[in-house]
């Protein structure tokens, strides 16, 4: 799909993807790239977010789309959706650190639902965001995704999400309904 006013593609992924996926996803959330834009975990959590073959699970799951943004033919955004049932989930949302706070985050979360409404007819869209992330719950409530207080676990001790710099982790589960 192009967006011509925004200049923007969207596309699902492919296999060719992944190293590009995995270089925005950690940009966007770990080390000090992670610190240019708003979204960095990088007080909270070190080590890696994401690797290929994660990303490659996602982009091969038939339940699943690796969803791409690109602005001038360059990767600066993307989302994975998932099918559950009566519900999407949301997850691995990244936006290039250079190209936070333009609102580019609105545009592709507003695309996300749209296509999982759309391609699933889903009802609603579920995401989970590590508890103390105060200004990125905030940003999703104001996209309307509401707090559940649902909490799980963070796996520690599995450092292929990360290494984790507290010991008061956890994901909570956020839900938009999809009217």
């Amino acid at each position: 799909m192009d967006t011509a006013a925004t200049g923007l593609t969207f596309r699902d992924a492919t296999d060719a993807d992944v190293d590009a996926l995995v270089a925005l996803v950690e940009s966007a959330y770990r080390g000090d790239d992670s610190r240019v834009g708003w979204t960095t975990e990088a007080d909270i959590l070190e080590g890696q977010r994401t690797d290929p073959e994660g990303v490659l699970d996602v982009i091969k799951s038939p339940d699943s789309r690796l969803l791409i943004v690109e602005q001038e033919r360059r990767i600066v955004a993307c989302c994975q959706l998932e099918h559950r049932g009566d519900h999407a989930y949301f997850g691995m949302f990244a936006v290039s650190p250079t190209a936070q706070g333009a609102g580019l985050g609105k545009t592709v979360i507003a695309q996300a639902e749209r296509q999982a409404r759309e391609t699933w007819g889903v009802s609603e869209m579920h995401m989970t965001v590590i508890s103390v992330r105060d200004d990125l719950i905030a940003w999703y409530e104001r996209r309307g995704y509401r707090r559940t207080g649902r909490m799980t676990p963070f796996p520690y001790g599995d450092e292929r999400f990360g290494i984790p710099q507290r010991d008061d982790l956890q994901f909570e589960l956020l839900v938009k309904p999809l009217v």
